[in-house]
């Protein structure tokens, strides 16, 4: 969310933020509802000031009954107010959450994402001499994937790995963390059943709250049973990338300014269950519900500066995994209207996909400012011992399914054979995978 003395002092800025992100908020109701709200914090807190007084007049011999009678009185409106308050401070935050991180300069203005930006091109689309195989008909033939017993036991969109198709994707996650930790990024294994509040403080329920209509979560319905017996209803999730949870677990801290940036590279199972993707892509596994995927998670300080550097360095590595995979990219920057609620600036990566005839999304890299820092109460001290939020960012180091669809499909030969990447070798233990007989 966005700091409000910060909305006040800027409201025409906000209310171009709405319009260029079609959001749906009235930044002069916002406004208002928090011209009531601190108008009733005033005069809880002088009521509350009255009853202390009350309270030391009577300790220091004062007219009890009288006081007594009169604080009756206080105590009346008193809760009637403290109830206003608590009325107006839900509707306030419920529009807080709605309030639109101001995109940067750059980000390209548009109405939807048909009018996101091409800023960058490597390597020339993949062209064959013979006739290409879609990535199911090689799975099939090199017995990779299994699609007929994973919708069996898993569901729509299931499947099973096998063979070097497990290796090759073991490979290229186990290379990008490599290349993460060589770049000074701490590697983590998150939780991936979390509590509500690292997703609420992220951003990834739509709305103030879950809701099963339109966010691409699954929630666990079983309820928890503690050590001593006792059951726990608690709402659990989970999740869809590893960055809710690195960023939860700094959540309520003062960091220390001499660690910052904090640089993370979390590898976690992902579970999404793509309700906004019905009936799109329902074959293979370019969209699925359960993948692996290794992500950047970047920490800086409130400086746009020094959270942009970071932006352009995760970015960086990005890149720099699809070029030792050798798979033509090209880079998108979000324009407005594709850009969500919290973002300020954001670029995703696509893979050339031979039998898409395009190019596939296979990464995002973010920068939230302290959009997200402002939920998750992670802040800092300053030089000048003044506590502000951090700037969050995170990116797509590599994703499990489109890569690996990537890699088969570009790398395939005129036999259906598949050569394997030159940096995955040493983990797939051969440089061909080859029809079984």
């Amino acid at each position: 969310m966005l700091d409000i003395k910060f909305i006040r002092e800027n409201p025409d800025k906000v209310k171009e933020a709405v319009r260029l992100k079609n959001l749906d908020l009235d930044v002069d109701q916002l406004l208002e509802i928090n011209k009531q709200r601190c108008g009733l914090q005033q005069q809880v807190e002088d009521l509350r000031a009255q009853k202390n007084k009350a309270s030391d007049e009577i300790k220091n011999g004062g007219d009890k009954d009288g006081i007594i009678a009169r604080m009756q009185e206080v105590d009346k409106e008193f809760g009637k107010l403290s109830s206003e308050l608590t009325t107006i401070e839900s509707k306030f935050n419920t529009l807080m959450f709605k309030t639109p991180t101001i995109p940067s300069a750059d980000t390209p203005i548009g109405k939807d994402e048909s009018e996101n930006k091409v800023v960058y091109k490597w390597g020339e689309p993949t062209k064959f001499n013979f006739e290409p195989k879609n990535h199911i008909q090689l799975a099939k033939s090199l017995d990779l994937i299994d699609f007929e017993q994973g919708v069996k036991v898993s569901g729509y969109r299931g499947y099973y790995l096998k063979n070097e198709a497990v290796t090759l994707q073991m490979g290229f996650l186990m290379y990008a963390i490599q290349k993460a930790i060589s770049k000074g990024f701490v590697p983590m294994i998150p939780p991936t059943l979390i509590r509500e509040f690292p997703l609420k403080g992220s951003g990834y329920f739509k709305d103030e709250n879950y809701n099963s209509d339109i966010d691409e979560i699954y929630k666990i319905a079983n309820e928890e049973k503690l050590a001593d017996g006792s059951i726990k209803k608690e709402d659990k999730f989970l999740i869809g990338t590893a960055e809710p949870s690195i960023l939860a677990y700094y959540a309520d801290q003062i960091l220390n300014k001499k660690d910052l940036p904090i640089k993370v590279c979390g590898f976690s199972q992902c579970y999404r269950n793509e309700i906004g993707s019905y009936g799109r892509d329902t074959k293979g596994i370019y969209r699925v519900h359960e993948f692996m995927k290794v992500e950047l998670v970047s920490i800086t300080e409130a400086n746009v500066e020094q959270s942009e550097e970071s932006h352009q360095e995760m970015l960086n590595i990005s890149k720099e995994l699809h070029e030792d995979l050798e798979l033509p990219y090209q880079v998108l920057q979000i324009c407005t209207g594709d850009l969500t609620i919290g973002k300020y600036k954001q670029y995703d990566l696509e893979a050339w996909i031979p039998s898409r005839y395009g190019y596939g999304e296979t990464g995002s890299a973010s920068n939230f400012l302290d959009w997200q820092a402002r939920r998750l109460k992670v802040r800092y001290k300053d030089d000048d011992s003044k506590v502000k939020h951090v700037h969050m960012l995170n990116d797509t180091a590599l994703p499990s399914p489109r890569i690996l669809i990537a890699i088969l499909e570009n790398y395939q030969q005129p036999d259906g054979s598949i050569k394997v990447p030159k940096v995955l070798i040493p983990y797939v233990g051969t440089d061909l995978i080859k029809i079984k007989l």
